[in-house]
């Protein structure tokens, strides 16, 4: 595959994905549009039902074709991917863009081997012998940090740690050295010693083969330890978008700044009552008329309840969505 003319890994424009409802198809990605380049990493978050990992499986193509419509652009180098076929698209999971899920357990195959796994995703896309292929796994599995890789090479998944399984989901995503790397919370339910364990991993090999990763997560801190430039997701709908440090030294939409006031501080005092968004992520059954964050929003107005925000990019390239945010800024206003 050859680049586009603008030397893009991936450019999202406009993406919509929508789902069969009762009586009419319900829209849980509107107008999603986003870029990344070589070696960039992307951090998507949001709260559970914010449309994270639905965009990320949208990029693959996961969703079933016989319910999902689609509509806008998924450019992989300047490739169109939701114009291509079943067959086509085949040859780019695993081979150009690969994904790690949350639940390694749930995605590997309970009745085969770990090393049988690999070696089976490296045979599909390339062109080498089974003794070939266990050798390249083997070797990945010695590079993500598993001892014994010969012997962990026959067990099955039931028979390592969590911890370990998510180093083998890694192995088989890294086996044919993508372009373009998808960790969707690829450390759910780990501890905190292995989550970094995790992470660096991942950090480590996307600096070694200058991959584009997009890190879909909730978690603030490792948004600030691991990418470059972060996309705020609420409903469907990106609501800020910008580089990494000016997310954090000036975030403008008031659930960003309601999710950043809510990460315990260390030199804050012990009992003071931790910050929270008050009430919960709308149902897309029932999606608001206006903003659809205002009805959790404490500098809601009547325009936010009547007009839908349009995503204004700024001078810098930082883009938001939101009415309000410039009197919200002006007025040095904390969201509580």
């Amino acid at each position: 595959m050859t680049y586009g003319k603008e030397k893009e890994l991936l450019r999202v424009e406009n993406l919509k994905v929508s789902f069969p409802g009762p009586g009419k198809d319900i829209q849980v990605i509107e107008d999603v549009s986003f870029n990344l380049h070589k070696g960039e990493v992307l951090g998507i978050v949001g709260e559970s039902g914010c449309g994270k990992s639905v965009t990320a499986e949208a990029i693959l193509q996961l969703l079933d074709k016989d319910t999902t419509r689609y509509s806008g652009k998924i450019l992989l180098k300047g490739l169109d991917l939701l114009e291509l076929s079943d067959r086509e698209m085949t040859k780019i999971r695993g081979n150009e863009i690969s994904m790690i899920f949350q639940d390694p357990m749930s995605s590997l195959n309970p009745v085969q081997t770990i090393g049988k796994q690999i070696a089976e995703a490296i045979r599909i896309h390339q062109d080498v012998s089974k003794r070939e292929a266990k050798k390249r796994s083997i070797d990945l599995l010695r590079r993500i940090g598993i001892p014994s890789p010969e012997e962990r090479y026959k067990q099955y998944p039931h028979e390592i740690s969590g911890g370990m399984r998510q180093r083998v989901m890694i192995a088989m995503a890294l086996s044919c050295l993508p372009s373009l790397l998808i960790a969707d919370e690829p450390t759910t339910a780990l501890d905190v010693t292995i989550q970094a364990q995790i992470l660096n991993l991942i950090s480590k090999f996307q600096k070694d083969l200058q991959m584009g990763v997009i890190l879909i997560t909730h978690d603030f801190g490792v948004v600030a330890n691991y990418c470059t430039k972060v996309a705020v997701m609420y409903l469907g709908q990106i609501i800020e978008q910008t580089d990494v440090n000016t997310l954090f030294s000036n975030p403008l939409h008031p659930y960003t700044n309601g999710l950043i006031n809510s990460i315990p501080k260390l030199d804050e005092d012990r009992q003071k009552e931790l910050l929270s968004i008050k009430g919960a992520v709308p149902s897309l059954a029932q999606t608001p008329k206006g903003c659809r964050f205002a009805s959790r929003c404490e500098f809601v107005t009547d325009r936010c309840l009547e007009e839908v925000p349009t995503l204004e990019t700024l001078k810098n390239g930082h883009q938001i969505r939101c009415w309000n945010y410039n009197d919200i800024r002006k007025a040095e206003a904390v969201y509580v």
